[in-house]
């Protein structure tokens, strides 16, 4: 295991940051005061070419000591809460139970401790390390497009950084299309207008076709409304109504054809006295590296270098973008725990220090692996 993660004050000083970090507010969209707090942090710890771009990601490299290819260190800024959601943490011996103390506040955190434990030891290539935005909900990843827009094929890997799923190792980006279907209608009195077409009774009735729609088991596919709204009051037939919906596969043809199907039950639902239309909300794209790339092999080997048992997986997360365009990525988690995206969300720190020696393994195997 790597020294600096034997120093219980070292992965102390992570929790503790991971903490401060969780206590600023970050919905997707609004990520600025996070941003900056990072940004200041990064200055703070001397690296170079600190920097925001156009959309709010934060920069900062740590020199390599050679002329080593790039790697891009990378963990969203972004939580799925709002600004009015209170941030109270519990915490005990053994865990903390926060909004978004997983996801992704101790991922940040993670970035920062691979800072303390490298400026004296420095990698063979520059080391960028990333704070994006975007990566929860209706970011659409939009943070690591840019990222990767700027970097292109630069780096060698791109390492991602989620707090949780700890002894999970992302190599499969799995697919998603999300619609916003609004029905509308002309509305009115619910008794004097009784039989007019309501919005709502509408769109009801399409979620109805929707959810009976036949999902395969092998690959994986899902379908799900997350959000319904619309409507003036209770005695208004409504005039407006609208859902979000969010579709999954681990198949990219199988999602082609389940968002053609979606959209042929959109306009079949249409007629003169209602209008439907669907937008597309959110595409994550998806690719893969084999099980067999060096990368994938690396982060096993992390993994088992820190006596864990290892998980090849699939999943929606930052590292869709890169790998979508054949570039070698990896998620990593950090440590256990659990509730993400409630209130209850919880993170362990009986693998806190695994996680954060796999990580630090996983660099140095990077890095050691260019020629």
């Amino acid at each position: 295991m790597n020294p600096f993660v034997k120093n219980t004050a070292f992965v102390d000083r992570v929790i503790e940051l991971a903490l401060t970090i969780q206590q600023i507010a970050a919905p997707t969209f609004a990520e600025q005061r996070r941003a900056a707090f990072v940004l200041e942090g990064f200055r703070a710890a001397g690296l170079a070419d600190v920097q925001t771009d156009a959309i709010g990601n934060v920069y900062g490299r740590l020199p390599g000591s050679a002329n080593a290819r790039p790697v891009v260190l990378s963990a969203h800024l972004d939580t799925v809460f709002p600004l009015d959601v209170p941030l109270q943490a519990r915490r005990n011996e053994q865990s903390i139970q926060a909004p978004g103390i997983g996801d992704n506040s101790l991922g940040l955190a993670a970035l920062f401790g691979v800072i303390w434990a490298r400026q004296d030891q420095p990698p063979r290539g520059d080391l960028w390390l990333v704070a994006n935005v975007g990566e929860e909900g209706l970011g659409d990843l939009r943070g690591m497009k840019a990222v990767v827009d700027r970097f292109n094929a630069l780096p060698q890997a791109y390492l991602i950084l989620e707090g949780l799923a700890f002894g999970q190792v992302y190599h499969r980006a799995l697919g998603s299309k999300r619609y916003r279907i609004t029905a509308e209608t002309k509305g009115g009195h619910s008794w004097v207008d009784f039989g007019a077409p309501s919005a709502i009774h509408e769109l009801a009735s399409l979620i109805t076709r929707l959810v009976s729609l036949p999902l395969p088991h092998k690959p994986r596919t899902t379908l799900n409304v997350g959000v319904i709204a619309g409507g003036t009051s209770v005695n208004t037939i409504a005039a407006e109504a609208r859902l979000e919906l969010d579709l999954r596969s681990e198949g990219v043809e199988t999602l082609s054809v389940l968002a053609a199907n979606v959209e042929e039950l959109v306009a079949a639902a249409a007629r003169p006295e209602v209008k439907m239309s669907a937008e597309v909300i959110g595409l994550r794209p998806a690719g893969e590296i084999p099980a067999d790339h060096p990368l994938v092999r690396m982060a096993l080997h992390s993994l088992e270098a820190q006596g864990v048992s290892a998980h090849l997986s699939v999943g929606s997360t930052d590292a869709n973008i890169p790998l979508s365009r054949g570039l070698p990525a990896v998620c990593i988690g950090l440590t256990t725990g659990g509730g993400a995206h409630t209130l209850h969300e919880t993170i362990q720190f009986s693998m806190l220090e695994r996680g954060l020696g796999q990580l630090l393994h996983l660099l140095d195997q990077v890095f050691a692996s260019t020629p």
